[in-house]
């Protein structure tokens, strides 16, 4: 007779911890790879007898807004603390391990000092990694072909070794709208055909000169003088929330947030469809982090950027694209339309006068063949995966 496979290790911390965050992502939370890494470190840390300050440390990492600080504490018991909980409501469809917290870290503190001892293991073999970052080194291509990375499945990104973008306190919210703000300056003015009053001025403005002269008995004691009138270009942000930008959403999300409080930008988020969310990026409340997660219920059908870009320049904003317009797009570039499409697309908006700048979450430009063909009409490449990246770039973004 053939064995029975045995029970899964649910006692094993880092899957129990990996159950939680599911829970907190189910609940609205983004809670990806770079979070369960700190929240494991944050176990090691405390261990099993501090519960306290290892849930506020959990707290601080998981919770984004203020909806999310207060949903916090009703997710924590119903999956640490279920016995707490009148009528043992379920959560989720899966079957929750009954092992508490102080178990759970207390197993990881073993676990731990097994690790230290020698590995006993058949030659040949490997322990599985406890965590999705805790993933062996492998080739690019094979971990590509076997191993999805982060929450979002198959992407051909490459890891990123600083991901502090999706931890937000609010010292680093004041110094990336702080950092938005002088960007914004730097933006180019567009000069325009119009003129204004100005206390000194390139000509003479006679008839405001002349309106002057009145409280003067008919003496132009008072010229008037006018310069061109010049506008700040219309920014327009567009971001992938597509499968593969998945992990690094959050991030984009917040960056396009800072620019549209403080240069008054169009923020548009884009996968299989676009939709565009500026007046939810004016507003701190949860209807942004709902608007999102409506627009991003497509996740498996892949990523559109030719046609969204289409869609965009067709429909959205046909009639503010002109010369100094800059266009932003956040994306890998890794596209699902035909390769020579997104290079039409992008020649359509760079036909207007717009200028098209691109975001991506990675050391080198993506290799995407999509993204190859159209890179004449972009502008500038910039690398975006943390708050300093945006920080190093601000000398070229004008």
């Amino acid at each position: 007779m053939t064995a029975q496979p045995s029970a899964p290790s649910a006692s094993i911390p880092s899957e129990r911890l990996a159950g939680f965050a599911a829970l907190l992502r189910d609940h609205g939370l983004t809670v990806g790879v770079s979070e369960q890494q700190a929240m494991l470190q944050a176990a090691i840390h405390f261990g099993p007898m501090q519960e306290k300050p290892l849930q506020a440390a959990w707290r601080a990492i998981a919770c984004h807004s203020q909806r999310e600080w207060q949903l916090w504490p009703d997710v924590y018991e119903r999956f640490w603390h279920p016995e707490k909980l009148r009528g043992g409501v379920k959560v989720s469809g899966q079957t929750r391990p009954s092992r508490s917290l102080r178990q759970s870290v207390q197993t990881l503190h073993d676990q731990m000092d097994a690790a230290q001892q020698p590995n006993t293991q058949p030659s040949g073999k490997q322990a599985s990694p406890q965590t999705a970052g805790h993933t062996p080194s492998i080739g690019q291509d094979e971990q590509d072909a076997g191993t999805p990375r982060a929450q979002g499945g198959a992407s051909r990104t490459e890891a990123l070794h600083q991901r502090d973008g999706q931890m937000w306190m609010p010292q680093e919210l004041s110094a990336l709208q702080q950092l938005a703000r002088q960007i914004t300056a730097k933006l180019q003015p567009r000069p325009t055909r119009r003129w204004r009053v100005a206390p000194r001025g390139q000509r003479l403005d006679l008839r405001q000169t002349l309106r002057r002269s009145v409280a003067w008995g008919g003496e132009l004691m008072q010229p008037a003088w006018k310069v061109k009138r010049v506008e700040p270009p219309r920014l327009f942000i567009l971001a992938d929330v597509s499968r593969s930008m998945e992990s690094h959403a959050a991030l984009f999300l917040r960056v396009a947030r800072a620019f549209a409080l403080e240069a008054d930008a169009r923020v548009f988020v884009f996968h299989t469809r676009l939709a565009e969310v500026t007046p939810y990026m004016h507003r701190d409340t949860p209807a942004v982090q709902e608007k999102v997660n409506a627009v991003t219920a497509g996740f498996g059908g892949g990523t559109r950027i030719a046609a969204s870009l289409q869609e965009f320049a067709r429909q959205h904003a046909r009639a503010q694209l002109n010369r100094g317009s800059r266009v932003w797009v956040f994306s890998d570039g890794f596209d699902t339309d035909g390769p020579e499409l997104l290079a039409q697309a992008l020649q359509e908006v760079r036909a207007r006068g717009a200028r098209i700048t691109w975001f991506h979450p990675t050391r080198q430009v993506p290799a995407a063949t999509a993204l190859q063909r159209a890179r004449g009409s972009i502008e500038r490449f910039v690398p975006l995966a943390s708050l300093s990246d945006l920080e190093a770039a601000r000398h070229v973004l004008h």
